[in-house]
């Protein structure tokens, strides 16, 4: 896509865009999916829709041609950290993150689950996301998502009555983060 075009995208979207896209009923099911998930496994998932990217990465990426890439990527990440989902007790918390004006999806995971969850992994899943986004179908792709998320934090930390009975209990809000 050319720059002014993917420019104008994401001055274009904002939040409001965001929740149009998935709608009230959608971000309670995900919400649910997230915490039926949870109940498998002492993992955290949080889910972030982000409408288009913040002015500082844009300007970076027209002043220095930086790959979109890997500034939606880098945007991830700093989700992860503001977002505090690095702080859970077993290092098991995942970032789905999906960033709309640029049509990407990235997923940022903790220590503890991280090498079950890098782009090698999860090929085949998010190719389905991205099938399902590209269809106009979020809901679907992001329920994709957090499948493929959900069986990699059953594998790795199965214990459900820890899940349910754990002093500490639900680390992380459930509820889709919309921006």
């Amino acid at each position: 896509m050319n720059l002014p075009a993917r420019i104008l995208r994401h001055f274009w979207l904002d939040e409001d865009d965001a929740f149009r896209l998935l709608g009230k009923a959608a971000l309670d099911r995900l919400d649910a999916r997230i915490h039926d998930s949870e109940l498998k496994h002492t993992g955290e998932i949080c889910l972030c829709v982000e409408a288009s990217l913040p002015r500082a990465l844009l300007w970076r990426h027209i002043r220095r041609r930086e790959p979109i890439a890997a500034l939606v990527r880098e945007r991830a990440i700093d989700l992860f950290s503001t977002m505090r989902v690095w702080d859970t007790a077993d290092n098991n918390g995942v970032l789905i993150y999906v960033q709309l004006a640029e049509h990407r999806i990235e997923i940022v995971a903790d220590r503890g689950i991280a090498d079950q969850l890098g782009p090698e992994q999860l090929d085949a899943e998010l190719s389905q996301v991205r099938s399902s986004f590209a269809n106009g179908d979020y809901e679907a792709g992001l329920g994709v998502a957090i499948d493929a998320v959900d069986a990699a934090l059953s594998a790795r930390f199965p214990d459900a009555d820890q899940a349910i009975s754990a002093p500490r209990g639900n680390q992380l809000p459930n509820r889709p983060v919309v921006r």
